[in-house]
């Protein structure tokens, strides 16, 4: 008997090419307006264009494609209204693959409470405080963009709406989180109820004390994170949907690093987690039509960098690579066509730190089963 994996490695494949430049918010950093009694606010601009080639091969056929798109084409807007109060508004406008997916909308909105560094709130839309790689700003990540899917938690994405309570403890090297969401709300979920994610890490060296991450500093700070969370909500879908029977909870683990460590050789980066997503097996039996395949899965990813010691040219050079792999739960249906092994190697070029960078990145996923078509 062949081993299905190795079938897989022979046959079905997909290459990318992808060329970036990005001006992250506050690059520019904007006009800063003061009004009434000491508040601010502050508008900042970003973008990133991309250059993307994709090819295909399988036992019986292969294609390419190429797309030149906008992503993350975002006007922020950041205030302080007191000493306690703040408040974050995102607008995008998504310029997709051949001009469409042209809406503006808001990506972000909610507004900050800061009693101390030890209790802090956040309400409205935003983050969800889960994983890392989520966490991590995504116009400064270490490669080319965070995880293609593992990122993504099978309910509400990337961003939930709803209240979150952290801070920061024994000076800044403790860190918690605590939140409370809409999480999956559907016409054809079983019960509405609520989404509890609890996020804790430890700083060993320099304190990562935001609330979000970066996936690299450029050398400006020695890190040692570690970090774990914990997402869950009942009665999130039926196992059984055509018998609207055998109602299921939700619930998702991840233990994560990273490390960044400035050298007279040059900065060296590593970061990795593993996930598990878990809705008892859901998808594998008779799912409701709107849940997704990773709602059942468990992965995890490795990545490195190396960034130069000095400037070449005007700017700096920094090289990564990444490994990721996916395991779904479901054999059954074209879910197992989904297993996958992402490997890829890439550079960056800081013209202006994280303000303006060119990057390019070549990724190969190789799939463990072949689709039959």
């Amino acid at each position: 008997m062949t081993d299905k994996r190795e079938t897989g490695r022979r046959i079905g494949c997909i290459a990318a090419l992808v060329c970036a430049a990005a001006l992250p918010p506050g690059a520019a950093a904007g006009p800063t307006i003061e009004y009434g009694s000491g508040s601010t606010l502050n508008i900042s601009y970003s973008v990133q264009g991309w250059l993307q080639g994709r090819g295909y091969t399988s036992a019986t056929d292969g294609a390419r494609s190429w797309d030149a798109y906008l992503r993350r084409n975002r006007l922020t807007f950041t205030g302080q209204h007191n000493d306690y109060l703040g408040f974050y508004a995102q607008l995008e406008g998504g310029i997709g693959r051949n001009g469409g997916d042209s809406s503006v909308y808001f990506r972000d909105a909610y507004v900050t409470f800061d009693y101390s560094d030890e209790l802090r709130f956040i309400g409205g839309r935003f983050k969800n405080t889960f994983s890392r790689e989520n966490l991590e700003a995504c116009l400064e990540p270490l490669t080319m963009d965070r995880a293609e899917v593992l990122a993504y938690t099978p309910f509400a994405g990337t961003r939930d709406t709803g209240v979150a309570m952290w801070g920061n403890l024994l000076g800044a090297k403790l860190q918690y989180r605590v939140m409370l969401a809409e999480g999956r709300d559907s016409a054809v979920a079983p019960k509405d109820r609520p989404r509890v994610t609890a996020r804790v890490h430890v700083s060993l060296w320099d304190p990562e004390f935001n609330y979000g991450y970066l996936g690299t500093y450029l050398g400006t700070q020695k890190v040692l994170t570690i970090g774990a969370a914990y997402d869950t909500q009942n009665d999130v879908a039926f196992a059984n949907y055509l018998s609207r029977a055998d109602s299921k909870k939700y619930k998702a683990t991840t233990l994560d690093a990273f490390m960044e460590l400035p050298h007279s050789t040059g900065v060296y980066t590593l970061s990795g987690a593993v996930f598990k997503y878990d809705t008892g097996g859901a998808f594998g039996q008779s799912p409701d039509p709107e849940l997704s395949a990773n709602s059942d899965l468990k992965g995890w990813y490795i990545k490195a960098g190396y960034m130069l010691p000095g400037k070449v040219g005007p700017g700096r050079l920094q090289f990564f690579g990444r490994h990721e792999k996916l395991d779904y739960g479901v054999t059954t249906g074209t879910a197992q066509y989904f297993d996958n092994t992402w490997n890829s190697i890439g550079a960056h070029y800081y013209i202006d730190g994280q303000r303006i960078k060119l990057s390019a990145e070549l990724a190969q996923i190789r799939y463990d089963t072949p689709h039959p078509v």
